[in-house]
């Protein structure tokens, strides 16, 4: 198996690569409606890219307030550990930002993937682009 890397940057360096990522898995694959991804938030991000190998498989994106979203991960490589290697590089970014928690809004089937990172639920399940979600946060605190 290829080793994963991290790569972080703004949206004009992973911007192009970035959008192809979140296109198959959340406009292609989960049906979310384009003018729901393309929120206009994403020059003011980090950005993350994984590779395996050669190959982008995967994306993540830190808003300066905290919160880390669009978290995608490509079908065929799910499973490899890619996405833990986001989340490790975005809460690593946060952390590095002074950020004392990070937040995100999870897709109901993923909540175990992110409780097992330390986030716990909060709230009651709601729809964001007909798609069942629960708040989580993970203290940053030392």
């Amino acid at each position: 198996m290829s080793a994963v890397h991290i790569e972080q940057g703004n949206w004009d360096h992973l911007g192009a690569i970035a959008s192809e990522i979140r296109r198959v898995v959340f406009i292609d694959e989960q049906r979310v409606p384009q003018d729901e991804e393309w929120d206009g938030l994403d020059p003011e991000c980090v950005h993350f890219l994984a590779w395996h190998g050669e190959q982008a498989v995967g994306t993540a994106r830190l808003l300066p307030d905290g919160h880390i979203g669009r978290v995608a991960v490509l079908g065929e490589t799910r499973g490899l550990g890619i996405g833990a290697a986001l989340m490790g590089a975005a809460i690593d970014a946060a952390r590095a930002r002074g950020h004392h928690q990070v937040v995100l809004a999870a897709q109901t089937h993923a909540l175990v993937f992110y409780e097992r990172l330390g986030f716990r639920a909060e709230g009651d399940i709601f729809l964001d682009a007909g798609i069942a979600h629960r708040n989580m946060t993970l203290s940053l605190a030392d």
